[in-house]
């Protein structure tokens, strides 16, 4: 891959001017932690939809409107591969509380593609390509979906409890009433966020040309970003990294696993030997923590490979523990403490 030279002062002063936007938001609006997380995107739905943002992140309903009804919002992006809507972790509990509450879901597109489908974009990419918008979107009401999902995951045998949701299966099930797509009725600047979403906008798009990491404003892409500069590697540029790519590379091609974190503990998902093959590949495990207050790193931990031993042994452990107990392990996810990762622990930088 190519290396391309690595631009830390940008990068950290680009920080800073995101930082002083994060902070400004969270003083009109009571938001924070809005560049982690896809959150950049529930703001976009809101600012279209008149909706006004509910402080929290997960566990918390999304928005509400001037009325005081509550939405819940689920969106995939057009240059995404999976176009569907996902439900993770579900329940029972969820489904009837999604029914008592019966607060809207909202089923987002996003158009991130200059209008174009995924393919001809990747194919003929333009040289200018416009901000992120709400395209189109269905809404259903809670107690209708909490009975779709409740009938649909009763034959689901995978242990993670995942369902996704397609347009096909929204239009096939429910009546005309909510089985239509929805399009915004406020423009993008008479939105209540707009003035704050050009600035973020404004920053990344210049952050992407510069370092060629597309896609910052998805995941955790930008902490792996902020973390790579203080390691001289390039951040893997292609969401979700290409087939065998790691996160993160050096000048001598040199791949890196990153997990980063608020806490000294770090989550490693949908483990199998299949990732723990994959793992074999990498030159180092980057294990940082971030502070979401500062949008900095604090403290960056470079293990060496044998960590794939700790991961390895302590996923075993939990399965013999689910086994002994009777219970099924719905996510076969680990996590790894300060204290796990030490005796791997090849250096320490405090960034």
């Amino acid at each position: 891959m190519l290396f391309h030279k690595v631009k830390k002062d940008l990068v950290l002063s680009s920080m800073k001017t995101l930082l002083k936007i994060q902070k400004d938001f969270k003083k009109k609006f009571g938001v924070d932690d809005i560049f982690g997380n896809s959150k950049v995107f529930e703001i976009v739905i809101a600012n279209r939809l008149g909706h006004i943002l509910i402080p929290g992140h997960s566990g918390s309903r999304d928005v509400k409107d001037n009325d005081g009804n509550i939405y819940e919002y689920k969106h995939f992006k057009e240059s995404s591969s999976n176009h569907s809507w996902t439900f993770n972790d579900y329940s029972k509990m969820i489904f009837n509380k999604m029914s008592e509450e019966n607060y809207s879901i909202i089923f987002a597109h996003m158009d991130d593609t200059n209008g174009l489908p995924r393919k001809d974009f990747n194919q003929h990419k333009p040289k200018i390509i416009k901000y992120p918008e709400l395209d189109w979107f269905y809404q259903i009401p809670g107690i209708l979906m909490s009975e779709y999902l409740s009938e649909k995951t009763e034959k689901i045998v995978n242990a993670r409890k995942m369902i996704n949701v397609s347009c096909r299966q929204i239009e096939t099930y429910f009546d005309k009433q909510c089985n239509y797509k929805k399009y915004p009725s406020v423009n993008f600047e008479d939105g209540l966020y707009s003035n704050d979403l050009i600035l973020i906008f404004n920053v990344i798009k210049h952050l992407e040309n510069e370092t060629k990491v597309v896609n910052l404003l998805t995941s955790n892409k930008i902490w792996e970003l902020i973390t790579s500069v203080h390691l001289n590697h390039n951040v893997n540029p292609e969401q979700g990294g290409r087939r065998g790519a790691h996160d993160a590379y050096d000048e001598e091609n040199n791949q890196y696993e990153y997990k980063i974190s608020k806490s000294k503990s770090w989550n490693f998902q949908d483990i199998s030997e299949e990732v723990l093959r994959k793992y074999e590949s990498v030159e180092e495990f980057i294990l940082a923590t971030k502070n979401v207050d500062t949008l900095s790193i604090d403290k960056i931990y470079c293990c060496n490979k044998e960590l794939i031993n700790k991961i390895r042994l302590k996923m075993k452990k939990k399965e013999e523990k689910f086994q002994k107990e009777g219970r099924t392990l719905r996510r076969r996810q680990i996590s790894l403490t300060k204290s796990d990762i030490a005796p791997y622990i090849t250096r320490e930088i405090s960034a």
